[in-house]
Order: structure tokens, then C-alpha cells, then sequence
């Protein structure tokens, strides 16, 4: 009996393998599009806001006020142009050629002495994430500098000293909060568009009707479609890990081999899914459609990619928590940034797990159902 079954499972296995190395565009889609997608999104979405024009009006010439505003100077957030009136400032913030305006008026440095120093920040508020980040640029600046005029002239100026620190994002940059969810973008998409769109393309040719008049069962046909594609997917995955690590200088603080045996669990979530709908529409079209906003839409807007769930609605967060995704995307952040938080692991990793069974389990029975 179960000689049986490996001989047929084999020989299926096989005859994947064979089909998916003459088919070169399913080659395309589970190792070049992976590594396609995590370069166009990895360096074109950014939460920095870098090479801000600042009109920088100094009222006041005097060093301290051009020492204030020096960290500007060589930035890369920002490209400070000096003016010599709020008139040109204005006008160059009416033409779109600025976004802020930094004033620091008359008496700044005779204020600063008697502790009550001021400068003003006009910001371009059309867009109010960029505003915001502007704003928190030109503080952090501010501070910067106060704490190093408080260690020079304490007993002669009032400063502010405020000590900031990032965990587990020390460089400050959102790439590396981004490459995480843009691998569980990918291999949602990839492991779902893979298996159901070579699926639905055999059940459009009337391929698996053939081979179900031969002994093979539902679960070996399975088996040996997920094999394969799930080999091409761990290789893409493989290529993006890489990519995070070496290229965008993404840190690995957790383990990697838990990082690699979560995404296997996970892909076979994926791939399952994508069984699933391709037996439900045993069409090429409109599976493509269905994958796609099965794989893109979810994990872009409803797993913490984008947005933090503990942010939205709880209705939307509620409905976040249900997609597995999402504890995919808690579980590959946590393991890159943070270390191996083993609650969080062994929770997420079983719930994947039973995301797993549950959708093999329907794939199954959709696929025995429709061939009945």
C-alpha cells in the first residue's frame, strides 16, 4: 500500500520537476520576481524624507545663530538655501522650491543668553507625513546641538538636554523595517500566484482529469504540485534573504534557521492557498485576478506592513489577526531587529502551522469535490 504511494508520489514528483524546468515562465515568476520586487521596492519605498529644500532665514549673523543651524549643512535630509528676508523665503516656498522655512530672528543669541531663545519652523503642510517628518528632522537638530552648547556654556545659557536613543533600528532608516514585510510580500505572491495559476492553466487543458483516470490519488496529485514550486519559492526566498543582508545592510539578530523553517511553514500556507484557488476557478484569469488580491492587498494594508495595527480601527486590526501574514510579518521583524523572542516564535510558528493543515485540508477537499 504505502510502496504504492511513494512509487506514484515519485513518479509525479518527477514529472513536476520536468515540466516546471521546460516552463520558464514559472522559473521567472518564483527566482527572478522575487529578487525584482525586493530591489525596485526595497530602494523606491521609503518612510525617510531626504534632501528637504530649507529656507534658512538668519535674522541673526552672528556665529551662534550659524553654528545653530550647521547641521544642515552636508546632510543628507536636508539642502538648506540661505536667504536674506521671510519676503524670499515666502516666495520660494509659493514656488514649490521649499518645503520648510527655518527663522531665526534679531536677537536670537542676546534671547538665547537670557533663556528664552526662540526660532521659528514654517512647514509646508499640504502633505502632513512629510511635514511631520520635516518637523522631527529640525528638532532632533535642535536638540542635538543644545546638548552640545550645554556641555560648553551650562552656567551661561539655558539648553535642554535630551538623551534619545532607537532600539532596534540604530541606523534610523525604514529600509530596515521595510525589507522584512517586503519578503512576506513576496513570498505571499509568489507562493500563491505560482500554485494557482499552473493549476488553473492544467485544469483549463484538462490535464489533471487525464491523470485522475489513472490510480493517483488527490493527495499524491498535491504533494507533487507543491514540491516542486515550493523549491523555486525557498530559492527566491533564499536570493531576497541575501539581498536584505548584503545589500541593504539589514541585521540578523535572530536565528537563521528559524528564520528559514518559519518561511518554509509559511510557504506552504502560500502554496496551499493557492491550491485552494485554483480549484475553486479552474481558470487562468481569474485565478491571476484572485491571487493577486488575495496575496497583494492583505499583507500591504492589513498585517502592520504599512501601518501599525495597534493604530487603526479595531474592527481592521481584528480582521488583520486573522490573516496569516500577519504573524509572519511579526515573526521575520522580530528575528531580523529584535533577536529570537521564543514566546512570540513558538506562538506564531503554530499558528502557521495550523494554517497550514487547514488550507492543505481544504485544498484537498475542494480539489476531491470538484473532480467528483
Amino acid at each position: 500500500m504505502m510502496n504504492g504511494f511513494f512509487t506514484r508520489l515519485g513518479a509525479l514528483v518527477k514529472k513536476e520537476f520536468t515540466q516546471l524546468l521546460r516552463d520558464r515562465s514559472s522559473l521567472l515568476i518564483g527566482v527572478v520576481l522575487p529578487i525584482m520586487l525586493i530591489f525596485i521596492i526595497g530602494y523606491g519605498i521609503s518612510l525617510d524624507v531626504k534632501k528637504v529644500p530649507t529656507a534658512v532665514v538668519l535674522q541673526d549673523t552672528s556665529p551662534t545663530a550659524q553654528d545653530m543651524v550647521s547641521f544642515m549643512n552636508g546632510s543628507d535630509y536636508f539642502e538648506p538655501r540661505y536667504v536674506t528676508s521671510m519676503r524670499e523665503a515666502v516666495r520660494l516656498m509659493d514656488a514649490r522650491q521649499a518645503d520648510a522655512i527655518v527663522v531665526v530672528p534679531p536677537r536670537f543669541t542676546q534671547q538665547l543668553y537670557q533663556q528664552r531663545g526662540q526660532v521659528q519652523l514654517i512647514l509646508y503642510g499640504v502633505d502632513s507625513v512629510t511635514a511631520t517628518m520635516i518637523k522631527g528632522y529640525v528638532e532632533s537638530g535642535l536638540m542635538q546641538w543644545q546638548q552640545w552648547m550645554s556641555l560648553l556654556a551650562a552656567a551661561d545659557m539655558g539648553s535642554v538636554t535630551v538623551v534619545s536613543r532607537i532600539w532596534f533600528n540604530e541606523a534610523n532608516t525604514s529600509t530596515w523595517y521595510f525589507i522584512p514585510g517586503i519578503i512576506v510580500l513576496i513570498m505571499s505572491l509568489v507562493g500563491i500566484f505560482l500554485t494557482s495559476l499552473v493549476m488553473a492553466r492544467e485544469w483549463e487543458r484538462g490535464t489533471l482529469e487525464a491523470i485522475f483516470v489513472t490510480p493517483v490519488r488527490v493527495l499524491e496529485l498535491a504533494l507533487a504540485k507543491v514540491a516542486p514550486y515550493f523549491c523555486v519559492a525557498m530559492l527566491g526566498f533564499g536570493l531576497c534573504l541575501a539581498s536584505a543582508y548584503y545589500i541593504f545592510g539589514v541585521p540578523v539578530r535572530g536565528s537563521l534557521w528559524i528564520i528559514i523553517l518559519s518561511s518554509m511553514l509559511y510557504l506552504l500556507v502560500a502554496l496551499s492557498i493557492g491550491l485552494t484557488i485554483s480549484a475553486l476557478t479552474k481558470n487562468q484569469f481569474l485565478a491571476c485576478q484572485v491571487s493577486i488580491i488575495v496575496s497583494i492587498m492583505p499583507v500591504m494594508m492589513l498585517t502592520g506592513l504599512l501601518f501599525d495595527l495597534r493604530s487603526v480601527p479595531e474592527w481592521i486590526s481584528a480582521i488583520g489577526y486573522v490573516l496569516p501574514p500577519t504573524y509572519y510579518m511579526q515573526l521575520l521583524k522580530t528575528l531580523f531587529l529584535a533577536g529570537d523572542n521564543w514566546g512570540l516564535i513558538v506562538k506564531n510558528n503554530l499558528i502557521l502551522l495550523g494554517y497550514a493543515i487547514l488550507f492543505m485540508a481544504l485544498a484537498f477537499k475542494v480539489t476531491r469535490k470538484r473532480l467528483d
